[in-house]
């Protein structure tokens, strides 16, 4: 669904985010939310470093490490289990930390990215990829009929299931991006302890990564 969604961009988001991690063969890098681990086989392939992934969805982990093994990087890449309000891991525990298409699935995304900085040691990278809703009236009104009509009757094609997956994503990314316009994730990404924080839109605003340094002390 995120590639159809993306218009088939989705991959080349995540490369997009990938490139924004300084990783080193020598680094540990948390990529939370993996789903079937492909930012964390795309950080693998890139750089070379030792890398997690964890999710919260056992079938995720489940189509991950199948992934991982036809890839042949099921010993560079570990799957954990968990939830990103709650990681199981001490402070300071990685070198970078990734995350795609996460806040708007949390109750709280403030105490959810400070949750995700504690476990960054100052100075290292976290980068975040998220659907967008486009700023231009043109491209905002595609993308409004795309998500409320074409996106729901395409995943009826498929099942009931994907039909309510469908209906649910356009609806979901605008409630989110009227609570938390991109200021105030701004904000929220200061208050956890981020610095230097920069973003890019993807493919005419229908995505965007954003990324910064966790301060010192």
């Amino acid at each position: 669904m995120a590639e159809a969604l993306s218009f088939g961009q989705n991959g080349r988001w995540r490369r997009f985010l990938v490139t924004r991690i300084p990783a080193t063969p020598h680094s540990r890098v948390l990529d939370v939310a993996t789903g079937t681990a492909g930012v964390a086989r795309e950080l693998v392939r890139r750089t070379g470093t030792r890398a997690v992934g964890l999710d919260q969805s056992p079938e995720m982990l489940r189509a991950g490490h199948l992934a991982l093994r036809r890839a042949g990087l099921d010993h560079r890449i570990v799957l954990v289990l968990g939830q990103a309000e709650r990681l199981p891991f001490p402070d300071g525990s990685f070198d970078h930390i990734t995350f795609t298409y996460l806040l708007r699935y949390v109750d709280d995304p403030g105490a959810t990215l400070r949750e995700l900085a504690r476990v960054v040691r100052p100075g290292g990278t976290i980068a975040s990829l998220e659907f967008l809703v486009p700023v231009h009236p043109a491209w905002r009104a595609a993308w409004f009929l795309y998500t409320r009509a074409v996106l729901p009757l395409a995943g009826l094609a498929v099942s009931r299931e994907w039909y309510r997956t469908g209906r649910f994503l356009g609806p979901s990314i605008s409630r989110f991006y009227r609570r938390y316009p991109l200021a105030e994730q701004g904000r929220m990404w200061r208050e956890a302890g981020v610095r230097d924080i920069r973003y890019r839109g993807m493919s005419l605003g229908g995505g965007i990564v954003m990324w910064g340094v966790k301060r010192d002390g």
